[in-house]
């Protein structure tokens, strides 16, 4: 039974919401040029997707040639020969634009997976090394929407949407010229209407742009509070919430699906209004060039031409506002992805880190440490906190639930920087040297181990990924988990399952521990690693850690009597701050928080006697 509280877990999330998930901060397309630099390693397939893109575009444009040809030679004419010639010419155009667009889709799609896969995986690695400060106010279920969803859309975007928008936007541009020169006249009325269409396109894409984005974080609180519940579904099934859970996801897929069809609804009209405007305008110019030919101052072929020519630039036109409204949705998932590339961790190596000893001595010093969690500014976590651990000594961290203890922890492998004061590791100060050669001082036993979604040997294998399986194996042993680890259908094998479902809390409690041991560390951090075990299994793997405490620094946060006894040094924390110290014995005899913890416990534990004796 334990008297000596968690203490000191004061950087609890809070929920708050991304920096990034403001509706009102919609961008514009131009947040897209920001990525470009992942296409910039991948010049060659780039150049090539262009000159697919362009052959492909040209191809389009050389058939209204072709066309033409066909009407006023092959059609018109007497001689067989021309229209055979026509139609060759066609035919080839086809076969080009076929080639083409092989080409350009398979390299742009290329290129689209490509530069997805790397920005994937340059904001997983910015996410893994930004500090727990960070996930105090954001929510990981919006982060993985970030990951995941936001990095689909701008994959759709590289991979179809930009080709599409460039090979309509070189039709756009040669049909207008092809149109120009089949017939200025009729070219006039296409001009008078380019400025109809295009306004409603820029007005009505910017009230896409801002839904899209809207809908984006819509779409990521979903996800959040869909993953909140299913991480937690014992709680939730044990209080017989289900049902209430159901709703809240409810309300959230609503509100997502409501802003969504706002935003369907938008570009809806947007698209409408272009085909509309687009389509009257080709009706009009096919008046007017149906008298032109009847009156013999154009021809059928050149009517015919021109008519294509106006489709393509009308199909052009539409298919820009169509993917304009596409390239909205993917700018708001640029800024969100950008935002996170440009977060800089807060805990980060200086420019000339100073290195620790080559042989570590697994000393520990604090002094005149206040520290503040980014989530409590206006409670301080500990207050002018002093505390050496000479190497090889072992010192327990005891107090009420609050005290500080695990903040000792935080701040000594580094996940914070004390707000004043300083932390050293063997006489370097932390704060100068590379916290990942910091943490690798460390071995640290959480009061709730974490277990990753793998077999029994990769988990362990965790704290030193070059270890052999004979050294796995024995850190299992000394950690009292081969017997059940062995017991396992694939033994060592066996996949542990998703936070590791398939183990009690004693197991995953041992898996932690094993992985400890085969770290090997200079000094070891346990938070009571024995809590969550019975009392047989307690001793076993008490007698474990014993062996493995030997010579070496231990800092234990102890919520169990027996634990601090064992301590050659007894830290009594309460508020943030040392209230006494010393061993058990003496402590006992000055009275004070310490004796009075303790004599609750002694309560506890005669009770707990009686009970079992019943």
């Amino acid at each position: 039974m334990s008297i000596f509280g968690p203490g000191g877990r004061q950087g609890g999330r809070q929920g708050g919401r991304s920096s990034g998930a403001d509706g009102d901060k919609s961008k514009n397309i131009g947040q897209i040029r920001h990525l470009i630099r992942y296409a910039r390693p991948y010049r060659a397939r780039v150049f090539g997707a262009l000159a697919a893109l362009i052959t492909s575009a040209a191809a389009v444009l050389a058939m209204g040639v072709g066309l033409r040809l066909l009407i006023d030679n092959g059609l018109s004419g007497d001689e067989a020969r021309l229209l055979d010639k026509a139609l060759f010419y066609l035919v080839g155009m086809v076969i080009l634009l076929a080639a083409g667009t092989y080409a350009r889709f398979y390299l742009v799609s290329w290129l689209g997976e490509r530069v997805v896969a790397d920005i994937r995986r340059d904001v997983f690695a910015r996410l893994i090394r930004l500090g727990p400060a960070f996930f105090e106010t954001n929510k990981t279920g919006e982060l993985l929407s970030r990951l995941t969803t936001d990095t689909t859309l701008l994959q759709t975007m590289i991979g179809s949407q930009a080709s599409s928008a460039l090979r309509n936007l070189l039709l756009f541009l040669g049909g207008s010229v092809m149109l120009l020169v089949t017939s200025p006249k009729m070219t006039g009325i296409v001009i008078v209407l380019v400025p109809v269409i295009i306004v409603p396109i820029v007005v009505l894409g910017r009230l896409v742009r801002k839904r899209s984005r809207l809908s984006q974080d819509r779409v990521a609180e979903v996800g959040a509070h869909a993953e909140e519940a299913l991480n937690a579904i014992s709680t939730v099934q044990a209080f017989g919430q289900e049902a209430a859970q159901g709703r809240r996801f409810e309300e959230r897929v609503e509100s997502a699906f409501s802003i969504a069809l706002r935003r369907v609804r938008a570009r809806a009209f947007l698209t409408a209004i272009v085909i509309l405007f687009v389509f009257a305008g080709i009706g009009l110019v096919l008046l007017m060039g149906g008298h032109d030919v009847v009156a013999g101052r154009i021809t059928g072929g050149e009517l015919s031409a021109f008519l294509f020519y106006a489709v393509v630039v009308a199909g052009s036109v539409g298919s820009l506002s169509e993917v304009y409204g596409d390239l909205q949705h993917a700018a708001g998932a640029a800024e969100r992805l950008a935002e996170l590339l440009k977060h800089e961790p807060d805990i980060k190596a200086p420019e000339s880190p100073v290195a620790l000893p080559a042989e570590p001595e697994g000393g520990l010093s604090m002094s005149g440490v206040t520290f503040h969690y980014p989530s409590r500014p206006d409670a301080p976590a500990l207050h002018d906190f002093s505390l050496t651990v000479a190497p090889g000594e072992h010192v327990a961290l005891v107090g009420p639930s609050g005290a500080g203890k695990s903040t000792v922890f935080n701040l000594a492998l580094r996940f914070y920087d004390p707000d004043s004061g300083t932390v050293a590791v063997d006489n370097v100060d932390i704060r100068q040297a590379d916290p990942t050669a910091v943490r690798g001082r460390f071995g640290l036993v959480p009061q709730d181990p974490v277990i990753f979604a793998a077999d029994a040997m990769e988990n362990i294998r965790f704290g030193r990924p070059d270890a052999d399986d004979a050294s796995v194996r024995a850190a299992a042993k000394a950690a009292g988990a081969d017997e059940f680890l062995t017991a396992l259908p694939e033994g060592y094998d066996t996949f542990l399952g998703e936070r590791g479902a398939r183990l009690s809390g004693g197991q995953k409690q041992r898996i932690a521990i094993a992985r400890a041991i085969l770290r090997d560390p200079p000094v070891l951090l346990l938070d009571e690693a024995t809590s969550a075990l019975d009392a047989e299994s307690e001793r076993a793997v008490q007698e474990a850690l014993e062996q493995l405490m030997q010579n070496r620094t231990t800092i234990v946060i102890a919520h169990r009597l027996a634990t601090v006894r064992k301590a050659d040094r007894i830290i009594v924390m309460d508020e943030g701050r040392v209230v006494a110290a010393g061993t058990h014995d003496a402590l006992m005899g000055e009275g004070g928080l310490y004796a009075r913890l303790a004599e609750l416990q002694f309560d506890d534990a005669r009770l707990d006697t009686a009970l079992s004796a019943e």
